[in-house]
């Protein structure tokens, strides 16, 4: 069944955590959706030595368990493509952020909301204090936050700076939003899906970064053909990450927070059908991005080369993104590479990589032949 084009109206529906996949299909499409997008993949010529030094920065915290760390090990979390166009004394910190997402994700992926919003609070009072020793028991996500923020601020510009906090504050926001929606057993329509999304898949305190070694003002950065290019961009992160992680969510009965489960029910249509609509909304955010790119103002020098750089920031990172999920192991095992060829998956068994508060941290997935 293909899906239709009704409207969204912003509700939600109840459902249970075992109905997200039909799994009476032989194949799952993985559609192309970077086919026409200009930016090519490239690698950072920093990457082999921090990407090394932040892994075992963030092993010696032991926040997962050895068999985690060996499928965190094995499975290149670090998005490293995202860094190729992040200069030298930020590179370190490109590969930190997102190790911390990780820890952020692992734990609050097992946790109620009430525990999800204490993380939060933990991380935020380590980023909003840096220099201050965390007290001893503590979440180990407070002291992982406390060091990459310490050793980040350095080399950061004030901007940057006061963003990553306020992006920070709304992506655990959305994490706890999140929690709430897993404990309820609900999903939501699309629109008010993307609305969390939007906070939950962490892509805003990623521009932050991107954006360590600039200086655009308030007024440049929140133009609203600057916006409606991070809206775009940050929504083309979230259908690139549905996508790939929608397998493994729903084999471990967790895919109620993916777009292609949310298609599915506002839709009624199957895995497929919702495959099509997500690469037909990626194509409208494609000329979003571009037109918005086109319209936007001069502001003068030096202003214009930084929004340049930014702006060429947001698209390298859509690319990163998108071949991370392809080459990191965390969604595809091995046979990563062999699936943005075909473009097609066998959907694994249900509970199949269900997961536990005994073990958290990361999975080791293969693909059944």
């Amino acid at each position: 069944m293909v899906a239709s084009d009704r409207p969204v109206d912003g509700g939600s529906v109840t459902v249970n955590a075992g109905d997200e996949c039909d799994l009476s299909l032989k194949k799952i499409f993985i559609p192309d959706i970077l086919a026409r997008w200009p930016f090519p993949r490239r690698l950072n010529q920093h990457y082999s030595k921090v990407g090394a030094e932040s892994s075992a920065w963030l092993e010696s915290f032991k926040a997962f368990s050895p068999k985690a760390q060996q499928a965190f090990d094995v499975c290149n979390f670090i998005n490293n493509l995202l860094m190729s166009r992040i200069h030298t004394e930020h590179a370190r910190s490109a590969c930190d952020v997102m190790n911390l997402f990780y820890v952020i994700d692992e734990y609050s992926d097992v946790s109620e909301e009430g525990e999800v919003r204490q993380q939060k609070d933990v991380v935020m009072d380590a980023l909003r204090h840096p220099y201050k020793p965390r007290p001893k028991g503590e979440w180990v996500g407070g002291e992982v936050a406390r060091q990459f923020w310490e050793r980040t601020i350095c080399n950061a510009s004030g901007q940057s700076q006061k963003r990553f906090i306020a992006a920070m504050d709304e992506y655990l926001e959305g994490v706890v939003q999140q929690a709430i929606d897993r404990s309820r057993h609900h999903i939501r329509d699309i629109q008010s899906y993307f609305n969390v999304r939007r906070r939950t898949v962490g892509v805003r305190p990623s521009f932050a970064i991107v954006e360590l070694g600039l200086n655009i003002p308030d007024e440049v950065i929140s133009h609203p053909r600057i916006e409606d290019m991070v809206v775009a961009s940050v929504d083309m992160v979230i259908v690139a990450n549905d996508i790939a992680s929608y397998n493994l969510e729903q084999a471990r009965g967790d895919a109620i927070h993916n777009v292609v489960t949310i298609v599915m029910h506002e839709f009624n249509t199957d895995v497929n059908g919702a495959m099509l609509w997500v690469t037909d909304y990626h194509t409208k955010l494609e000329k979003t991005y571009f037109e918005a790119l086109a319209a936007i103002p001069k502001w003068g020098e030096p202003t214009d080369w930084q929004v340049r750089e930014y702006c060429d920031g947001l698209g390298k990172f859509v690319r990163a993104n998108f071949d991370w999920c392809f080459e990191s192991g965390r969604y595809f095992g091995s046979d990563g590479l062999k699936v943005q060829e075909r473009r097609w998956i066998l959907p694994m068994p249900k509970d199949h990589l269900r997961k536990g508060r005994e073990d958290i941290g990361p999975v080791l997935v293969g693909v059944t032949h």
